[in-house]
């Protein structure tokens, strides 16, 4: 699977629930954070900066799905990334 133009496919990074005092969370409690943490599975050919296997937080709302060997992957655009770890 190779992304193409300016789309970057990303995997999601699972997010194992903490506790804290006794109590789980679970990434549900997150819903005030605006980026999800992902691991750079593609990018497109246009893409200068970001590379395979680079750690990228991109805007939650951004993207779309898609279902490749019953693995999930997001399909997002460069500019919905911001910032590279």
């Amino acid at each position: 699977m190779k992304a193409v133009n300016n789309y970057i496919i990303v995997e999601n990074h699972k997010v194992e629930p903490k506790k804290v005092a006794g109590l789980i969370l679970t990434e549900d409690i997150d819903n005030d954070n605006r980026y999800i943490k992902a691991k750079v599975v593609s990018a497109g050919n246009l893409v200068e900066v970001i590379k395979e296997n680079d750690i990228v937080y991109y805007d939650k709302h951004a993207g779309h799905g898609v279902q490749y060997k019953d693995t999930l992957y997001q399909v997002i655009q460069s500019r919905d990334v911001v910032l590279i770890d």
